[in-house]
């Protein structure tokens, strides 16, 4: 006796059309206003399912998850308190722009707009941190709205949608003509002017001091490589946007190195000087530019460049003397293959180069007065772990330490938050661990940054992520305390932390891990995680004095706020 097979439902529809779009994996804190869709993934043979701790980590790792593939990171969460947690990592995706999908279970149609239990207006709610917004309430159009998702977070600048399902459609049945899944979908074809690149190219020619910044929107593996074939070719300084420093090889000779937060003094100079600045897919925002302070919004003493995928992005900040809507892969190409350009190089590139090397480099006989070293402890990391290793942080003046010293080479090799959102590594890794098998992956996090996703050390363990968790513990939020010493010297409130023995707390998740309070400790602990798999926690303690790469300490702010005053 055979069983009738019992027609399709919508959760099953829904399921189809994400592997039809090429998804493979999910991150989901579940919830009961979508069990159709956890028993239509139940069946799947295809999609990955990654059950997290909190939607806030689950959304992260979707973000994650987007930056290294290119396609949509999926998040599914519930309505409501779900929704709402998942929302930082939408803002993320947002400000970062990189590809995902939120699913959000919703509540049953009948009950709409009566503020049901849990009820949000999500397309009200997440309306200006996404790209779109929108709520499935006929099953039958499921593969256009999810075709239309995965179109969105792709084309133009990439970024986030959320899409809402209501518990009830979710049961329902399309029927037999229903439509089948669409087929799947890809970025619009965004090939670069000839005339833009020959006039770029003469605008550069008849520059003295030029330099590119670089990263951002679409950055790919194709466009770094291109575009620094094309830099190299003409000596061309270039500097990474924020968080970007993957966006080209540490060993180009032309790297400068890269901007945001506490960059190199010689790096922001040359920017202020240049004549000329060449944008590739970077917004030049605020962290970028230094609150727009270079280059300056109308920067009359420079030319700006400005190639971006999105026409929205275009002259919408900054006044672009030649404006480029393309994709980046497809501009650096077109501009390293182009053959009758005549730039005479310049000396700036490798001039650049030098610099940040003087920059970046730490010394060998540097001597410190802090019993662990961070310069020393990420030189010894560099020498300790590949040159490919994945290296994700959040939020927090730890991060500098890395931002100055490590080198990000291969892409992708930073997954890093422009948004500047605490909890982001940890999340973060388990999305890179799991991804790229292959590789080694390390999360950073300040003490204040863990404990927002710590918790998710239990999803690392129970799908089997392989990484190495640095926790460096001040005992403070760190980066506001810099920023009262500055403001208030003297007047310490509400940055004090009262820290867990972190190594313990890994342990309980079956992490092995050490402790290290001196340098010495903390290669000695390092170089044995390297030698293990699976989750490896360290537990740095460090002086409160030592807030940053730049060199900043508690006492040196207190005394220039005393001088300033």
């Amino acid at each position: 006796m055979t069983m009738e097979k019992t027609a399709q439902t919508a959760a099953e529809l829904l399921v189809d059309c994400m592997v039809e779009q090429g998804t493979d994996r999910i991150f989901t804190v579940p919830g009961e206003s979508f069990l159709a869709v956890l028993d239509a993934l139940h069946a799947s043979e295809t999609v990955d399912v990654i059950t997290c701790r909190q939607e806030g980590g689950a959304a992260f790792m979707a973000c994650a998850d987007g930056t290294m593939t290119g396609r949509p990171g999926i998040a599914f969460v519930t309505r409501g308190p779900g929704a709402t947690n998942a929302s930082i990592g939408v803002h993320v995706a947002h400000q970062d722009s990189q590809p995902m999908i939120l699913f959000v279970g919703d509540v049953a149609r009948r009950m709409k707009d009566r503020e049901g239990f849990q009820e949000v207006d999500f397309a009200a709610f997440f309306g200006p941190i996404c790209k779109w917004a929108a709520r499935i309430d006929d099953a039958s159009r499921i593969p256009e709205y999810v075709a239309r998702a995965y179109s969105t977070a792709i084309s133009g600048r990439p970024g986030p949608v959320v899409l809402a399902l209501p518990e009830d459609m979710l049961c329902d049945v399309p029927g037999e003509d229903a439509p089948s899944p669409r087929p799947q979908v890809t970025k619009p074809a965004q090939a670069a002017c000839p005339d833009a690149i020959q006039t770029m190219l003469a605008m550069i020619s008849d520059a003295a001091s030029p330099i590119a910044i670089i990263g951002g929107a679409g950055w790919n593996a194709k466009a770094r490589d291109h575009f620094q074939q094309f830099a190299e070719s003409i000596g061309l300084p270039v500097a990474t946007a924020f968080r970007r420093q993957d966006a080209i090889s540490p060993s180009s000779p032309v790297y400068a190195g890269n901007l945001g937060y506490g960059p190199n003094p010689k790096l922001v100079e040359r920017v202020r000087a240049a004549d000329l600045v060449l944008a590739v897919g970077a917004r030049l925002g605020e962290a970028t530019t230094d609150g727009y302070a270079f280059p300056t919004l109308e920067h009359p003493d420079q030319t700006l460049i400005h190639v971006h995928p999105d026409p929205e992005e275009l002259g919408r900040v900054y006044r672009a003397d030649l404006a480029m809507c393309c994709a980046v892969d497809e501009f650096a190409e077109t501009a390293a293959l182009w053959e009758d350009h005549s730039v005479i190089p310049f000396d700036a590139g490798a001039e650049a180069n030098a610099e940040w090397q003087g920059w970046a480099s730490v010394a060998t006989d540097r001597t410190s007065e802090h019993a662990l070293d961070m310069a020393a402890c990420v030189a010894f990391m560099r020498e300790t772990y590949p040159a490919d290793t994945i290296v994700a942080n959040g939020a927090g003046n730890f991060a500098g330490w890395w931002h100055r010293y490590w080198r990000y080479d291969g892409f992708p090799t930073q997954l890093a938050p422009t948004a500047g959102a605490m909890g982001y590594g940890v999340p973060a890794a388990i999305a890179g661990a799991l991804r790229h098998t292959d590789r080694q992956v390390v999360a950073v996090a300040g003490d204040g940054d863990f404990l927002m996703n710590g918790q998710e050390l239990a999803t690392a363990a129970q799908h089997g992520a392989n990484l190495t968790v640095l926790v460096i513990d001040n005992s403070a939020y760190g980066t506001i305390r810099m920023h009262q010493e500055r403001e208030y010297p003297g007047r310490v409130s509400a940055t004090r932390l009262a820290n867990p023995d972190f190594a313990a707390f890994g342990a309980a998740f079956g992490a092995w891990s050490a402790h290290a309070s001196t340098t010495e400790e903390f290669k000695q602990a390092l170089t044995e995680a390297r030698g293990k798999t699976g989750l490896r926690l360290i537990h740095m303690t460090i002086d409160i004095e030592q807030l940053a790469a730049s060199g900043a300490s508690v006492s040196g702010l207190r005394a220039k706020a005393a001088a300033k005053g």
